[in-house]
Parts: structure tokens; sequence; C-alpha cells
């Protein structure tokens, strides 16, 4: 059950990240944005995956349960676009209040 309920928060969460990068890149600035907090995200979503590698119940049923390493794989690459979409929203502050 308690595996429901994961894979019900990573859906979630992964249902909202396609939608935060899609802002990212039409608003073109970092306002609003906090690097910090994109940051401490994709560092989460790092532990979680190291998490089911380590853990040798889900390893020994990985053929069963591999999409929920893979939510987890996806969400990371949505973030980790949206913290390159920071970058680039950075650059183009600087640029444009220069």
């Amino acid at each position: 059950m308690s595996e429901l309920f994961e894979i019900i928060m990573i859906v979630s969460f992964g249902a909202s990240w396609p939608i935060n990068v899609y802002k990212s890149y039409r608003a073109r600035t970092t306002k609003g944005k906090s690097l910090g907090f994109l940051c401490l995200i994709v560092f989460g979503y790092i532990a979680g995956i190291i998490s089911k590698l380590i853990n040798e119940t889900y390893m020994a049923s990985f053929s069963a349960k591999w999409y929920v390493l893979f939510f987890y794989v996806l969400n990371l690459i949505m973030v980790s676009l949206d913290l390159c979409l920071y970058v680039r929203n950075y650059r183009l502050d600087k640029t444009n209040n220069k």
C-alpha cells in the first residue's frame, strides 16, 4: 500500500514539473524562482534514486517495479531542465539590466 502512495506522490510531482519548465521557458526571467529550492529538489530526487538502488527488496523485484525508479529519473530530468532554464534566465536578467 505504501508503494501506491509513493507512486501517487511521484506522479503528482511529475505532472507539475513540465508546466513549471514551460513557464520558466516562457518567462525568460528568474523572478519568482528560487535557485536554492531547485537545488534542494534535485538533491532530493538524487537521494530518492540512490535509496531505490541500494534497497535490496526493491532491487529484487525491480522487473515488476521499474516504473517507480523511472518516474524518479523523469522528475529529476524535468527539475534539472528547469535548473538549466534558471541559469539561462539569470543570464538574460543580467543582460537586460545592463
